[in-house]
């Protein structure tokens, strides 16, 4: 029986022909064109004034932390059930991480519990657009504006996705993607920073360039920086999934309602949440079950898996994995965060790849409800 698998693109003859010109043409006076056309056709898109492209998300959280003058001293407020790349650069800067709680809807930080954790040297916040869904923003950043806390909007896996009539990515002083092979949209590895400010832009074009000041043609660094530069292959490959992004949403958003359907009147299960006045793109599928199935994400994943079925766990919250574990912030976190920690050991990520046939979904479906029948008896 094919496999099913948990992610993956959609590429068409478009993306292979840009993809292609790139590496004919795109050299000498002509290396940067799908560079330039990438990043001002992604502002275009956000209602943004500036667009860098990068190598990760990650590397655009540590740029702009950096732009921001957040080092030695000062807190970091992230999520707590989020993938590490979205906390790990606030240790590259020196920072220290604080693990806030989330919302049992949205699976988003939580508005009351960020502000819980603000102290006096929080200088920064990552609210992270999980899964696709976004958190309730405008609470996020009243608590902001209240503190004097910049916003750095991860939303590595909502591209697309909207809260009250604005785009994913353009609601912090910058705003993060991720590119990966994975994701809604896809340069294969990738990401990008987009931002409104052009002293924010102004450092990440330096920073990313080992220091280089944009236009040096003497290679005089101003100072010790990083290389985190897209390459031309990757922007056109982007280029050409953003002209079809809407086509890339509307499956994703395809997807899901398949999954609505076949799992309608199924009680004791939890799909992603879309709150009234958010359009959730559905990155991922997630369902989470009621504890009294007594089936954990791992008992999940592997039956899904030994029926050539592909899944990924709901995130662990950071505080428990052992790259934190021991820090102070995460054994304070351990104690306080409920939701997190309600939520992570009863929840997967069902198949999400663009590719999906509703046969495939019926497949998986039918599945976690035999599992489910079989827990009840």
């Amino acid at each position: 029986m094919e496999r099913i698998p948990i992610s993956g693109p959609w590429i068409t003859q478009k993306e292979v022909d840009y993809v292609a010109d790139a590496a004919a043409n795109a050299w000498y006076a002509n290396a940067n064109r799908y560079h330039d056309r990438f990043e001002a056709a992604f502002a275009k898109y956000l209602g943004v004034r500036h667009a860098v492209a990068l190598p990760s998300c990650t590397s655009g959280i540590h740029l702009a932390l950096l732009a921001l003058c957040v080092g030695p001293g000062d807190e970091v407020i992230v999520p707590d059930a989020t993938w590490i790349a979205s906390a790990a650069p606030v240790t590259y800067v020196g920072a220290t991480t604080v693990f806030a709680d989330i919302d049992p809807k949205t699976w988003c930080l939580s508005a009351e519990a960020f502000e819980q954790c603000v102290t006096e040297r929080t200088k920064a916040v990552i609210p992270v657009d999980l899964y696709g869904n976004m958190p309730d923003f405008a609470a996020l950043r009243a608590v902001a504006a209240r503190h004097n806390i910049a916003v750095i909007e991860d939303a590595a896996e909502a591209v697309g996705s909207e809260y009250q009539g604005r785009k994913a990515g353009s609601f912090g002083a910058a705003g993060v993607f991720s590119f990966h092979g994975s994701k809604t949209l896809t340069t294969g590895e990738g990401g990008l920073l987009a931002t409104d400010r052009d002293d924010i832009r102004d450092a990440a074009l330096q920073l990313r360039d080992h220091g280089r000041k944009p236009g040096d043609r003497m290679f005089f660094n101003t100072q010790v920086a990083f290389k985190y530069k897209m390459s031309s292959l990757q922007a056109a490959l982007g280029l050409a999934q953003l002209e079809r992004i809407e086509e890339l949403i509307a499956r994703k958003r395809e997807i899901f309602s398949w999954y609505q359907q076949e799992l309608a009147g199924v009680e004791g299960i939890t799909l992603n949440q879309e709150a009234p006045g958010t359009k959730n793109t559905y990155w991922m599928v997630t369902v989470m079950l009621d504890r009294n199935f007594r089936l954990t994400k791992e008992r999940l994943m592997e039956s899904f898996s030994q029926h050539g079925i592909d899944s990924r766990p709901f995130f662990h919250p950071l505080s428990s994995i052992p790259a934190y574990e021991k820090s102070p912030q995460a054994r304070v976190a351990r104690e306080r965060n409920h939701v997190s920690y309600a939520i992570s050991p009863w929840a997967i990520n069902l198949p999400s790849a663009l590719n999906l046939t509703p046969a495939q979904v019926r497949r998986v479906c039918d599945h976690l409800k035999a599992m489910l029948q079989a827990a009840l008896h």
